[in-house]
């Protein structure tokens, strides 16, 4: 299988979607079906028999505590037979034969004839049950369901339906100050539950059908603004991961698409850009390499082809050629010790003073010999807690960097001042200077300001990259300034320690 390549096949995005919106579809008409249609019986039956109990307990309080005429009988069971959507029948018991006073439906007209003989039978149901009963009846006859309904001869159809079983109330009451019983009939069809069930069937399969439209524009839509940039995505990836880093991640989407391909065009940058400096990096080493390896491979020829050519001088190059390969590769080393933290500083307080005066008088020679002029500027004397070693090499770098890039006069400037508890070294050359854009750049171990590699007079052209190595390791203040065609100034910062002698002096005071 090529690099790049999909490991296993996998379901799309787009189906996935699909799936799950047809999952939740399908659940929520699930619930559909089951609260508007499965259930909505025992609803309605919950709610009228709720609504039957408090209208017939509001009429018994009546009744039991109050003396009415029929006039007003009437009045009160057509108020709550049109509010609670129900016929309502009020009867006075004489001798235990119910006597019709007042009968209304919902409408507020007359109710319907009920035969004394069904009356007489409800009556003795609610005595029988302690004077209140609540149940589904078919006549007097109370039923369970629709299996115990009257049916005429098989070869016919049913004669009544379930919407013909109507719910009922049933409640006896005696007035408390004249002793007569009453008995309330409330009833309700359930004829509008059945009908309610037939609309909502219908409702049911248009809401289905609008669902699924709906979910097939989701699906398109999801696909369109997540699927299909993702899609994208994954295909420039595989261009990245074959080396091509001019690919561009289209910023579109929802928000998180966005910042995805945002991430993607910094990394596919970032790489554009790494490869191209490592390519510099390997190109630049060979130069340096090459250099004092001709040169070497050239001196020794001469020396073991040419009688008298073994001289002193010739080899004393080949000697310097062998010192700048063996700096150079210490270098390559103390850079890849820093960068991967197997180079830990050994932390001691010194004069850095003192240290920048000492590293000064090694170039002596150099400055004699080679016509440049290094100046030197202190205002006092401070101590540093640090990484001896580390910060000469810091020092080292600096000045071996300014002295390659001078300008005509030849002038390096190393200035030291105190200011605030901490102590700036600037390094400063009066060279061509460094554009601003560039300058976050130079500290990096592959860049170089000129793209034409030239060998560097001294050094190995990694001091910049050690520099920083060493003072992120110190936790240590660093910056560039520079003004183009004026030269640039290369500087540090550490916090200021007590002398050695300051410390033994307190410590005896205690």
């Amino acid at each position: 299988m090529k690099r790049g390549e999909a490991r296993s096949a996998g379901i799309s995005i787009r189906w996935k979607l699909a799936a799950f919106l047809a999952i939740f579809i399908t659940i929520v008409l699930i619930v559909l079906w089951i609260f508007q249609v499965y259930l909505l019986d025992a609803f309605y039956e919950q709610i009228k028999e709720k609504e039957m109990r408090e209208s017939a307990h509001s009429i018994a309080e009546r009744l039991q505590n109050e003396q009415m005429d029929e006039e007003k009988l009437r009045f009160m069971a057509r108020t709550h037979a049109i509010d609670y959507n129900m016929t309502v029948i009020i009867c006075r018991l004489e001798k235990g034969t119910p006597q019709i006073l007042a009968n209304m439906d919902a409408t507020g007209n007359y109710g319907g004839i009920l035969s004394e003989e069904m009356l007489i039978d409800l009556c003795r149901t609610a005595h029988e049950n302690g004077g209140t009963y609540y149940g589904r009846f078919f006549g007097a006859t109370e039923v369970e369901g629709e299996e115990e309904l009257p049916f005429l001869p098989e070869e016919d159809e049913p004669r009544v339906k379930s919407q013909h079983v109507r719910l009922m109330h049933l409640s006896v009451v005696q007035n408390k100050d004249s002793g007569e019983s009453y008995f309330i009939v409330m009833s309700a069809s359930l004829a509008p539950y059945a009908s309610t069930v037939e609309i909502l069937k219908t409702q049911f399969l248009w809401i289905a059908v609008i669902l699924l439209i709906c979910a097939g524009i989701m699906v398109f839509l999801l696909y369109r603004h997540i699927s299909a940039p993702l899609v994208s995505m994954n295909a420039a990836a595989r261009q990245l991961a074959h080396g091509n880093y001019d690919v561009h991640f289209s910023e579109t989407g929802y928000r998180e698409t966005r910042e995805l391909a945002e991430t993607l065009n910094y990394a596919s940058n970032e790489l554009s850009q790494l490869d191209r400096l490592q390519k510099e990096l390997i190109a630049n080493i060979s130069h340096d390499l090459r250099t004092p390896l001709t040169m070497i491979k050239g001196y020794g020829e001469i020396m073991r082809d040419l009688p008298g050519e073994n001289t002193p001088e010739n080899m004393q190059v080949v000697i310097d050629e062998t010192t700048r390969l063996s700096e150079l590769v210490n270098d390559l080393l103390d850079l890849s010790a820093l960068q991967s933290g197997s180079r830990k500083p050994n932390f001691e307080v010194f004069d850095l003073t003192a240290a920048i005066e000492e590293t000064l008088h090694r170039y002596d020679t150099f400055v004699r010999h080679r016509g440049y002029h290094i100046q030197v500027e202190t205002n006092t004397s401070a101590c540093v807690k640090a990484d001896r070693g580390m910060i000469l090499q810091v020092l080292y770098n600096l000045i071996n960097n300014a002295i390659n890039y001078t300008g005509e006069d030849l002038t390096v400037r190393v200035a030291q001042t105190v200011v605030g508890g901490r102590i700036r070294i600037s390094v400063t050359d009066t060279g061509e200077g460094i554009e601003p854009e560039q300058m976050p750049l130079i500290w990096d171990r592959y860049y170089k300001v000129d793209k034409v590699h030239r060998r560097a007079m001294i050094g190995t052209g990694l001091g910049l990259s050690i520099v920083k190595g060493i003072l992120e390791t110190h936790e240590a203040a660093y910056g560039i300034d520079s003004t183009i065609g004026k030269g640039s100034t290369f500087w540090f910062e550490l916090p200021i320690e007590p002398t050695p002698n300051t410390l033994i002096s307190t410590d005896g005071e205690e």
